[in-house]
Parts: structure tokens; sequence; C-alpha cells
């Protein structure tokens, strides 16, 4: 879609901190992460919403998000991660995306409401990228 931020980020036409870019899918850092390494997984063509994926591409989608949210611990040290999407409503993009986001115990995320942090550079950015990239084989 051509007006869809994320379809651009998965053509490659709009910058992202890339994590994996795999046939499956597309996973980017957060431009405003709940904590740092938070990623957005996305599925390569362009569907609204959970509901709107094909059967057919479920299980590789969600087999790249299990990945993810197996190597965001192991990359950045935390004890685990949250992982969920918002159909439609609290959904910033109308492209389906998945948080990918790392937990500690004591982190301070309480229930919904998701503070939000920022990184310190794009140099910041882009390493936690390649970190969280190295456990993805």
């Amino acid at each position: 879609m051509a007006d869809c931020l994320f379809c651009g980020i998965v053509a490659g036409t709009v910058p992202a901190f890339t994590v994996v870019d795999a046939p499956e899918g597309v996973g980017f850092l957060d431009v405003r992460p709940v904590f740092k390494g938070h990623v957005l997984v996305v599925p390569r063509p362009h569907v609204a919403q959970l509901t709107d994926l094909p059967a057919d591409l479920l299980p590789g989608y969600f087999t790249l998000v299990q990945r993810v949210a197996a190597a965001v611990p192991e990359a950045l040290g935390a004890q685990g991660t949250f992982v969920a999407n918002n159909n439609i409503v609290s959904q910033s993009q109308p492209h389906l995306h998945t948080h990918v986001v790392p937990r500690t115990k004591g982190d301070g995320l309480r229930g919904f409401f998701w503070p939000r942090h920022t990184y310190d550079s794009d140099e910041e950015a882009a390493a936690y990228a390649v970190r969280i990239g190295k456990f993805l084989g």
C-alpha cells in the first residue's frame, strides 16, 4: 500500500532500525519504545489487523514473532517479553504489527499504561537492532 509507513519499511523505502528481514515479515525497533529493544514485527503483505492475515501466513508470521521474542531477552539480558498486538483501537499504524517488549521484574510497567522512552541517538538504536538481530540467526 503506497501510503502505509510499515509497507515502506518492508519495501526498504522508509528507513528503520531493522532487527530481522525474513520472507515471513520484518522486525524493526519501535521509534517510541516502551523499553529500549522494543521490536515491532510486521507481515510483508499489507493487512490492517490480525483478522485480515490469510490463514496460510499465520504459521510463518507467528514463528517469526516467536523467534524475536526468544532473541530479545538473550540479546538484552531481559527476563522475558511482553508480546501483544492491537486491532484497530490503539493501533497507531493501520498495518498489522506485533509488539515484542523486553521485560524485567520491577521494570515499572503496570497493566496497559505504556510509558515511552527514547534512544539517546541513532547509533544507540542501531546498536540495539544489531544486538537483537544477532540472536535471530
